[in-house]
């Protein structure tokens, strides 16, 4: 199951009103307790609660899963400048389905990601155990010449990582393009670690990768939880619950 193949529409309206019953429709009801925005002329609800509600289509049989709202956060977060107003929408509410991702998720959702390449990366390399970076920073040269905005940096080691997305980084000129700009990094002593998608999509390739940024940050390897650099879909408090269901139903005998 995924988003990509859903292409039904969503509707919310007032708890006192009926539930929309029209094929392609998908109905809601809790209008009355959400901001409303206008786009295009048409009225959503805004970023922030719908972030929330999208709490409604995680878990086992459903699309989405923690990482999937740590991107879609991030990119929420980025655009409004804080990860507060999707804490205060969630607080917000009384008993939103899938609160304990949600909740989980915020923990994670950072301001400064621009592509879901660049949160997948940083998940790995963090929950690895390796230093939070700044995200999509400006860095300059002596004299404040301006050298580029790289994805993630690492200031006190000198560090620069750039997720290269295939969509924008992958013809002859652009890697030319790039060529370039990493020279600009080099020259200034930085160094530059390139990220394409095949370093985050397998657990072998997500291995090299963090023991690839730990050598160039100088970070202890014996520090590593190299168990933990999985994508997640479940919550850590929905796994201790089902471990806690599964121990009381062995108990049982059943």
């Amino acid at each position: 199951m995924s988003l990509d193949d859903d292409q039904s529409i969503h509707v919310m309206r007032d708890a006192r009103d009926g539930a929309v019953r029209r094929p392609g429709v998908v109905g809601h009801r809790g209008l009355f307790n959400r901001d409303v925005v206008d786009v295009g002329g048409v009225p959503v609800t805004n970023m922030a609660d719908t972030w929330v509600d999208i709490g409604e289509l995680i878990g086992p049989g459903f699309p989405l899963g923690l990482d999937d709202l740590v991107i879609i956060g991030d990119a929420v977060a980025n655009t409004l400048g804080s990860v507060e107003p999707l804490r205060e929408a969630l607080e917000a509410r009384v008993a939103p389905r899938g609160k304990l991702t949600l909740l989980e998720a915020l923990e994670w959702i950072r301001v400064g990601s621009e592509s879901p390449g660049e949160t997948r990366t940083r998940l790995v390399l963090v929950r690895a155990g390796l230093p939070e970076p700044e995200l999509n920073q400006p860095v300059y040269a002596a004299g404040h010449r301006w050298l580029g905005r790289p994805d993630m940096r690492w200031v006190e080691q000198r560090v620069l990582l750039e997720y290269q997305g295939r969509e924008f980084h992958d013809s002859d000129e652009q890697r030319a393009q790039d060529k370039v700009r990493f020279g600009r990094f080099n020259g200034d002593g930085w160094t530059i670690v390139e990220v394409w998608d095949t370093n985050v999509n397998t657990d072998a390739a997500r291995v090299g990768l963090v023991l690839n940024v730990a050598e160039e940050l100088e970070h202890p390897v014996d520090s590593l939880n190299l168990t933990e650099i999985h994508p997640r879909f479940f919550s850590t408090r929905m796994l201790e619950l089902a471990e806690i269901r599964a121990r009381r139903l062995r108990a049982q005998g059943r």
